[in-house]
């Protein structure tokens, strides 16, 4: 009689290791589940600033080569360029007086370059701010 209740004590207990077991494993894998959401997310905002930042740069940059080779400033995709490209160069363009060529139609605008430095500059730290949000402990 007390062999059958040694062995019924037994059989219950491997059931609760089995069981406690099973839920371990079940927190182990909702944890890598969390790991893994919580690195897609991260990867598609700093795929986004990126993306962004380099769209940025390429419109800085068009606007930088239309400014320097003297494109006509009455040409639609000119104005197309400046038009989109003036909110982002308006905070740096009184910074510096660009050096002009050809009676000032061929204009080495510093402060477009100022601009692109700075924005990139910002799209890491807003990209370093990301990463020390989304690797904290929770």
């Amino acid at each position: 009689m007390t062999h059958d209740r040694d062995n019924d004590a037994n059989f219950v207990r491997k059931q609760e290791l089995q069981q406690e077991k099973e839920a371990f494993q079940l927190r182990q894998e909702e944890k890598r589940l969390e790991v893994a959401r919580r690195g897609n997310t991260y990867k598609w905002i700093v795929n986004s600033i990126f993306w962004l930042a380099g769209m940025l740069e390429i419109l800085l940059a068009i606007r930088f080569s239309l400014r320097l080779f003297g494109a006509n400033p009455e040409n639609d995709f000119a104005q197309i360029i400046n038009n989109l490209s003036a909110p982002f160069v308006a905070p740096f363009s009184t910074l510096f007086i660009s050096p002009t060529a050809n009676e000032g139609t061929n204009i080495f605008d510093l402060n477009v370059i100022v601009a692109m430095v700075a924005y990139t500059i910002l799209s890491y730290l807003v990209v370093s701010l990301v990463r020390f949000i989304f690797y904290q402990e929770p």
